[in-house]
């Protein structure tokens, strides 16, 4: 509600401004520093006053004095030197609320697809996998709560290096056939043998460097895609692209569509794209040197700082000289494909119904279920860490060079730092630690050296953490039960410490903090926002119902109230989830919207110890009281659930 009233305070601005002096501008709202200054300031008179040629005040008292009423508005005061400060009506605001006005904006035309978790299938997930899943999902509500049409893609690499290793470990060190592999897969938890394998497989290559042909062989038959190598690493990556699927789906994170790496190639989407890039010369041939034999991207096309002087080593190889393509030469097509830019899709099979009923479908390249269609967007973000933000440069880099500026322009990599471990987490986990390591404020994990916390593990213990606690202050409750409620408070621990440092920070993951019932967490959110439920369950057990708020309250009535300052200031607390997310969506950080999560249960909790609700004599205030108490709730529950993907349990 209150980022509408904003808007239409700009936009009633903007329309007096121009009408009465001629002057179009984007009219900038700010925060008064005081609230005492009103709910908003304008600071226009500034800005005007040069070309006015008329002191800021006398600008702003003009203005005060001829701006036509603007819904929502109850006056408009000249402050200081030029400022106008804002003051709402509130007992409108409050009706506006009563109403349903901080519904979801309406949906905007194109859609955005959101590029996230992409794990290499050859292993089981890790806590650094859990940082990109978290953010892109949340980060896909938040769209979504603006009325954006989204489209959800997790990226499967199984043609890549990673499946090739766990590939060569089954067939040239434990020399599995392909019913052997298949055997594991029916009978084990086939992503953490594979998490094992991918390390005995690394350190056998340190050890034989002879050994590395293997992995080439195998890349180029998986590359051909025929063979009983390149069937094995088909089996291999869909089996663990399903133990992926079933991790994620454990923090409520789904998807739309799995396009692979294999049909890019089967289906010659590289191949047009590689067309594409030699006839519009975005790359070219090298005859000599270090790159000879290779197609090249030159480094001015992605490099600023490119002086057109660029030698072998400034650019980037797009197809080697063997004829096979590079990850990023696939990652243009792909990147492409997502704006519509190839004339070519993939087919499509269904893959996993979720429990809510959503179907994820998979890339095929063979005709499968006709109708359907994915890509196309017009706006893409890839959420990739910031180490690979070289890569999504030459990507961006490849379209701009074919030619599609806008496309380029509306290719954002959604990048974020690493998560390590803190020390104490690491013990608890079992993870042994050198004394050095003992001293750090985090320890890094490698899941090539197989040293980390695998993504189950980390959920299971805390669920095995809150379990405890939850069983010390229910132990009454049924069995099943406490274990729902313990997985709820894991999730929502896990999800909001993810979410609440800004992405270009480096996250020390720490099992006590994240599972805190004081401070910024999650279980401290969640507590609020089943005490705001407990109010009506509450009232429900004394027998009461909750008043007909639209036939109660009016407008006269919620002024009253609400001249009571402390409650408005709650109101408006509770009331700015819109303008929150706005604001998090202009910056691309849903770190803000956890801190909004976390401001809104404070402002929820000192409601609820200084306001008595249930106890309240006086009935016109009692009302009022439990509306409050009924916005709240719901506020909460919407930012938690729909927003940041936080369940809200029945008790904690």
């Amino acid at each position: 509600m209150f980022h509408v009233v904003e808007a239409r305070l700009r936009d009633g601005v903007a329309g007096f401004l121009k009408a009465r002096y001629g002057v179009e501008m984007a009219v900038v709202i700010e925060q008064p520093k005081q609230a005492s200054f009103g709910e908003l300031a304008l600071p226009v008179a500034f800005s005007l006053a040069k070309a006015m040629k008329k002191a800021p005040r006398a600008i702003a008292e003009e203005i005060a004095a001829n701006l036509p009423a603007i819904p929502g508005i109850a006056s408009v005061e000249v402050a200081g030197g030029g400022y106008l400060n804002v003051r709402l009506d509130r007992g409108a605001y409050a009706m506006g609320l009563l109403a349903g006005g901080d519904v979801a904006a309406a949906a905007t035309a194109g859609k955005t697809i959101v590029e996230h978790t992409n794990i290499n299938p050859n292993k089981a997930a890790h806590i650094g996998h859990l940082r990109n899943s978290v953010l892109g999902d949340t980060f896909v509500r938040m769209l979504r709560g603006m009325g954006r049409t989204v489209e959800v893609q997790n990226y499967i690499d199984n043609t890549g290096v990673q499946v090739a290793d766990v590939v060569v470990g089954f067939h040239y060190l434990e020399k599995k056939s392909l019913a052997d592999v298949q055997a594991l897969i029916a009978s084990e938890r086939f992503d953490y043998y594979c998490w094992d394998l991918y390390a005995r497989t690394s350190a056998y290559y340190g050890g034989h460097p002879e050994a590395i042909q293997w992995r080439k062989d195998t890349l180029h038959e998986i590359e051909q895609g025929v063979g009983e190598i390149a069937e094995l690493a088909h089996v291999v990556a869909d089996a663990v692209v399903e133990c992926h699927l079933t991790t994620m789906w454990r923090l409520g994170i789904g998807y739309d569509v799995l396009p692979r790496e294999s049909e890019i190639l089967h289906l010659q989407f590289w191949a047009t794209a590689y067309e594409q890039l030699k006839e519009r010369g975005a790359i070219y041939f090298v005859e000599e040197g270090k790159n000879k034999g290779c197609w090249v991207m030159a480094a001015g096309h992605f490099r600023e700082s490119a002086t057109g002087d660029e030698t072998d080593d400034d650019s980037k190889v797009i197809v080697r000289s063997n004829g096979t393509v590079t990850y990023v030469g696939k990652d243009i097509a792909y990147q492409m494909w997502k704006f519509g830019l190839l004339g070519k899709d993939f087919h499509y099979r269904p893959l996993r119904t979720y429990p809510d009923g959503h179907v994820v479908y998979v890339a095929t390249d063979t005709a499968a279920q006709e109708g359907l269609h994915f890509g196309g967007g017009t706006e893409v973000y890839n959420v990739i860490d910031s180490r690979q933000s070289y890569l999504q440069d030459v990507v961006v880099a490849g379209l701009r060079a074919l030619g599609y500026t806008d496309q380029a322009e509306h290719s954002i990599h959604f990048s974020y730092e690493m998560v390590a471990l803190s020390p104490r987490t690491c013990v608890e986990l079992g993870i042994p630690l050198s004394e050095e390591d003992k001293k750090k404020p985090y320890v890094e994990v490698s899941g090539r050296k197989g040293l980390g916390v695998k993504a189950d593990d980390l959920i299971d213990k805390l669920i095995e953490k809150a379990r405890v606690e939850v069983d010390s202050r229910h132990e009454g409750k049924p069995e099943e039960e406490r274990a729902k409620i313990a997985t709820q408070i894991s999730i929502g621990a896990l999800r909001y410490f993810l979410l609440k440092f800004t992405r270009n920070t480096v996250i020390a993951f720490d099992l006590q903090e994240a599972l805190s019932f004081e401070g910024e967490t999650g279980p401290y959110v969640q507590y609020a926002a089943v005490r705001a439920r407990n109010i009506l369950r509450k009232l429900a057990e004394r027998g009461e119902v909750l008043p007909d708020f639209a036939a109660v309250l009016d407008e006269a009535w919620m002024a009253r109230q609400l001249g009571e300052e402390n409650f408005w200031q709650l109101l408006l607390a509770a009331s700015k989830s819109g303008k929150a997310l706005e604001s998090a969506l202009s910056v691309g950080e849903p770190a803000a919207m956890a801190r909004y999560a976390f401001q809104l249960a404070q402002a929820f909790n000192a409601f609820y110890h200084d306001y008595p609700i249930l106890a309240e004599e006086n009935a016109e205030k009692r009302t009022f009281l439990l509306w409050l108490a009924v916005y709240f709730q719901r506020q909460l529950q919407e930012t938690l659930e729909n927003v940041l993907g936080i369940p809200v349990p029945e008790y904690m």
